[in-house]
C-alpha cells in the first residue's frame, strides 16, 4: 500500500497511562477478544450497553471520573496491559499459519468483495447471513495471517432499524451513521485531501471517497459517494442496502466492482487474487479486462488472464434470487465500454445474458461465472443445486461435472462463543484453543468436562437471555408509545428454566417461520403443558419491499400476543449481531424450518451448536452435513417435493411429532438424582464436539486458501 495518511480522528482524551485505548478502539480485533470488551465494562458497564458496544462512541462519553478511577486500581491496569499485550503479539506475530504453510506466497495480496460486511452491531453495514459471512471471512483470514484486502460500501443509513406495531405490521427507520463515532479511518492523499477515485456513469463522473477498517490483521475498504462533487441522486449510491430501483442498483455494482478495483490501485494495491463474494461485485471483471487490454493484450487474452485468478462464490440457489438486469439498461450503462473492450454490443452483452420465461436479462453471476476459473458453492448441497442450476452454461459437460466445487460455510469462533463457554474449554482444552480450533482432536476434550459444570454454563446463559429480554421490554414500556400487548410479546413473562426454542432469521417466504404454527391447536398444547412448557423465541427482519415476508411476521405476531399462548410465544424486535449473539448462545434449541434445498448453507446454527444449543432443523444447508443422528434432530427427509403445500404438510407433522415424543419428554423426562439431564447433556457434548471444529471459519479459508486461491495464485504466476 502507498504511504496515504491515516486519520484516525481525536475525539476523545484519556489519561495518559490507558491511552492506547483508543487505539484498541479503532482495531476490531476487540471483537472477538472478550478480553479487551471487558475492560471498557469494568470502566462503565451501563454506559457500555447503552453505545451499543461500541469503543469510540464509548470513549468519547465516558466520564473523566471513572477513567480516573481505574487509573487507580491495579487489578484494572494489569488487565489492561495484558490485554495490550495480546493485541501487539497478535499484530506482529510473524508465525501465523499462512506464513508457516505458504512461506513463498506471502506477497501475494488477496482482494475479496463483497455487497455487505457483519463485524459488529456498532458499524451496522450489513444486511443479514451474506454480511456476517464476509465479516466472518475477514475475521479468519487475519488469525491466519493471510495477506488480504477487502471492498465494500459504508451505508450511511444503514440497514434499517426494526418495530412492530400492535397489529403485528412491520416498520422500518432510516438512521444515520455519525462517522465520528464508528470505528472507521479516513484515508487522505498526498495533499492531506480525502482520498478518491471517480468512475463514469451515464453523462457523468460519480467521486468515491475510501475509507478504512482495521479487522486484525485485515484492511477493509469502504466505498463513499456522499460528497459534494456529486449530485443528490449520486450522493444517496452508498446510503442504503438493496435498492429496489433498478438504475440505483447497477449504478451501485459499477461503483463496487469498477470502483472497487480503481480504489485497489489508488491505494496502491497489486492482487494476485479476486475473490467475489456473490455476483454483486461481478462488473470488476471488466475493469480487470480493460487493464489489460491498455497494456496491449487482446480482449481474447485479457479475458483469459482475467479469468486465471479470479474466484467466485455464488450463495443463491434459487434463479429469481439471482442479481440481473434488463439489457436496455446494460445498453444504457456500457455503451461506452464495449468498443474499448473491442467487443459488439452483442459479444458485451452475451457475458451475461440468461434467458428467462419472460425474455432476456443481464445476469451477474453469469458473469461472473464465465470469467472465473474458481468457481465454488457453499455447501455440499448447494454444490449440487449449484451445477444443476448453471448447468446450461456447460451444456457439454454432464451435471455432476459442471465446475463449481463447494466449500462448506463456517463462523469464526471467537466473535460467537460465550465468554463462560470459553472459559469453560479454556479450562479442559487450553488457553490457546481458540488457535487450534479446526483440529477435530483438540474438541475430544469436551468429554472431559463434568457434566455439573456444562450444564451450569448452560442454565447461566439461558438465565442471561431471560433478563435481556425482561430489560428489553422495560424500556419499551418505559419508552412510552406502545400498547401492553406489544410489552408481553418482547418477552417479558420468559421462564428462566423452561425448554426455549429460538428462530431467528430473515423472515423470507422459503424460510417457513409459520411452519410451526400450521396445526395451531396442537401448538397451544405443546407451549401450554404445564409438566413440560415450551417457549419459542422469534427474531428477523424481512426487506422492507418483501410483502409476503413482512406478512409472515404478522402472522407470527398475532400468534405471539395471543393470550392462549400465556407469553411463551415472544418476538424480539430489530434483529441484529448483539440479539443474535444472546440467541444463539442462550437458548437449547435452534429451530430451522426452510424449504428444501433452497438454503444455500445457513450460518446461525453453526453458532448455536458451538455454543451447546441442539439443532432441530430440515436437512438443508450445512444440517445435512452436520448432523449425525445424536448431535440434534432433522425435520423431514430428503425426499423432493413437487407439491409445497405438500411439502409443508409432511414437514410440520414430523416437528410436532418430534417435539412431542424425543425433544420435550428428554429435556424434562431424563434427569440424574441431582436433576442434571445428562441425556440432554451427552447430546450437548456431542454436537459441540462434531461441529465446533466443522463448521469453523478457520477450516473455511483455509479450504479457500488450498482449493481455490493458491490455484489462482499459481496460474497467475505462469502468466
Amino acid at each position: 500500500m502507498e504511504d496515504f495518511r491515516r486519520k484516525i480522528p481525536v475525539t476523545f482524551s484519556l489519561p495518559r497511562r490507558i491511552q492506547r485505548l483508543g487505539e484498541l478502539s479503532y482495531n476490531l480485533w476487540w471483537v472477538w477478544n472478550q478480553d479487551a470488551q471487558h475492560l471498557f465494562k469494568m470502566i462503565d458497564k451501563p454506559l457500555w450497553d447503552m453505545v451499543n458496544h461500541n469503543p469510540v462512541a464509548f470513549l468519547q462519553q465516558v466520564q473523566r471520573p471513572l477513567l480516573n478511577k481505574v487509573v487507580n486500581d491495579l487489578y484494572f491496569l494489569d488487565r489492561f496491559d495484558r490485554v495490550m499485550d495480546k493485541f501487539d503479539q497478535y499484530i506482529s506475530n510473524p508465525e501465523t499459519w499462512f506464513n508457516l504453510t505458504y512461506p513463498n506466497l506471502k506477497n501475494d495480496l488477496i482482494a475479496y468483495f463483497s455487497f455487505e460486511f457483519g463485524l459488529h452491531e456498532s458499524l451496522p453495514v450489513y444486511a443479514g447471513g451474506l454480511g456476517i459471512l464476509s465479516g466472518d471471512h475477514l475475521k479468519a483470514a487475519s488469525d491466519l495471517g493471510m495477506p488480504m484486502v477487502a471492498v465494500g460500501f459504508v451505508y450511511k443509513q444503514g440497514y434499517f432499524t426494526q418495530s412492530i406495531t400492535e397489529d403485528g405490521w412491520q416498520e422500518t427507520r432510516n438512521f444515520y451513521l455519525n462517522f465520528s463515532e464508528i470505528p472507521i479511518i479516513p484515508l487522505l492523499d498526498e495533499q492531506g485531501k480525502p482520498l478518491m477515485i471517480t468512475i463514469d456513469l451515464p453523462g457523468r463522473k460519480v467521486y468515491v471517497r475510501i475509507w478504512q477498517v482495521d479487522v486484525g490483521r485485515v484492511q477493509l475498504y469502504l466505498l463513499d459517494s456522499d460528497l459534494e462533487e456529486n449530485s443528490p441522486s449520486d450522493r444517496q449510491l452508498t446510503s442504503r442496502l438493496y435498492s429496489n430501483d433498478l438504475e440505483v442498483r447497477i449504478s451501485q455494482e459499477i461503483l463496487l466492482g469498477v470502483g472497487g478495483v480503481r480504489a485497489l490501485r489508488r491505494l496502491g494495491f497489486k492482487p494476485s487474487v479476486w475473490h467475489m463474494n456473490e455476483g454483486h461485485s461481478a462488473f470488476l471483471v471488466v475493469e480487470r479486462i480493460l487493464e489489460f487490454i491498455q497494456s496491449g493484450m487482446t480482449y481474447l487474452e485479457a479475458s483469459r488472464q482475467v479469468q486465471k485468478n479470479n474466484v467466485f462464490t455464488t450463495h443463491t440457489p434459487v434463479p429469481a434470487g439471482n442479481d440481473q438486469f434488463p439489457i436496455w439498461l446494460i445498453d444504457k450503462y456500457f455503451t461506452q465500454t464495449w468498443p474499448q473492450l473491442g467487443l459488439t454490443r452483442d459479444q458485451f452483452v452475451e457475458l451475461g445474458r440468461q434467458a428467462q420465461s419472460w425474455g432476456e436479462s443481464f445476469v451477474m453471476p453469469v458473469l461472473a461465472l464465465k470469467l472465473s476459473e474458481q468457481r465454488n458453492a457453499v455447501s455440499e448441497l448447494h454444490g449440487e443445486v449449484s451445477r444443476k442450476m448453471w448447468h446450461w452454461l456447460w451444456a457439454d459437460h454432464p451435471e455432476d461435472e459442471v465446475p463449481i466445487t463447494h466449500v462448506t460455510n463456517g463462523i469464526h469462533t471467537g466473535t460467537w462463543i460465550a465468554r463462560q463457554m470459553d472459559d469453560l474449554f479454556r479450562k479442559y482444552m487450553g488457553q490457546d484453543w481458540q488457535m487450534h480450533v479446526d483440529d477435530p482432536e483438540l474438541w475430544l476434550k469436551i468429554d472431559e468436562i463434568p457434566d455439573e459444570e456444562l450444564w451450569a454454563v448452560r442454565r447461566h446463559l439461558k438465565r442471561k437471555l431471560s433478563i435481556s429480554c425482561n430489560n428489553r421490554a422495560r424500556k419499551m414500556w418505559m419508552r412510552g408509545g406502545v400498547h401492553p400487548v406489544q410489552v408481553l410479546a418482547s418477552g417479558v413473562l420468559m421462564e428462566p428454566y423452561s425448554l426455549t426454542i429460538g428462530f431467528a432469521r430473515r423472515f423470507a417466504t422459503y424460510k417457513r417461520a409459520n411452519l410451526i404454527l400450521r396445526d395451531y391447536e396442537r401448538m397451544l398444547s405443546i407451549v401450554n403443558n404445564e409438566r413440560m412448557p415450551v417457549q419459542i423465541i422469534f427474531a428477523g427482519k424481512a426487506h422492507p419491499a418483501d410483502e409476503p415476508g413482512k406478512l409472515l411476521i404478522q402472522q407470527v405476531y398475532r400468534a405471539v400476543k395471543d393470550a392462549r399462548m400465556g407469553g411463551r410465544l415472544i418476538f424480539l424486535e430489530d434483529y441484529d449481531m448483539n440479539v443474535a449473539r444472546l440467541l444463539v448462545q442462550g437458548v437449547d434449541v435452534w429451530m430451522n424450518t426452510p424449504r428444501r434445498p433452497n438454503e444455500a448453507s445457513g450460518t446461525s446454527g453453526m453458532k448455536a451448536a458451538l455454543n451447546g444449543v441442539l439443532n432441530f432443523s430440515v436437512l438443508d444447508g450445512w444440517w445435512r452435513e452436520g448432523f449425525n443422528g445424536k448431535n440434534g434432530w432433522p425435520i423431514g427427509d430428503e425426499t423432493e417435493y413437487q407439491d409445497y403445500n405438500q411439502q409443508d404438510e409432511a414437514d410440520s407433522r414430523e416437528l410436532y411429532d418430534t417435539l412431542e415424543n424425543e425433544i420435550v419428554p428428554l429435556y424434562y423426562q431424563s434427569r440424574s438424582a441431582d436433576n442434571l439431564p445428562n441425556e440432554w447433556i451427552g447430546r450437548i457434548k456431542e454436537t459441540i464436539r462434531t461441529n465446533g471444529p466443522l463448521f469453523s471459519t478457520h477450516r473455511m479459508v483455509k479450504e479457500y486458501m488450498n482449493n481455490l486461491y493458491r490455484p489462482a495464485i499459481e496460474k497467475n504466476q505462469k502468466k
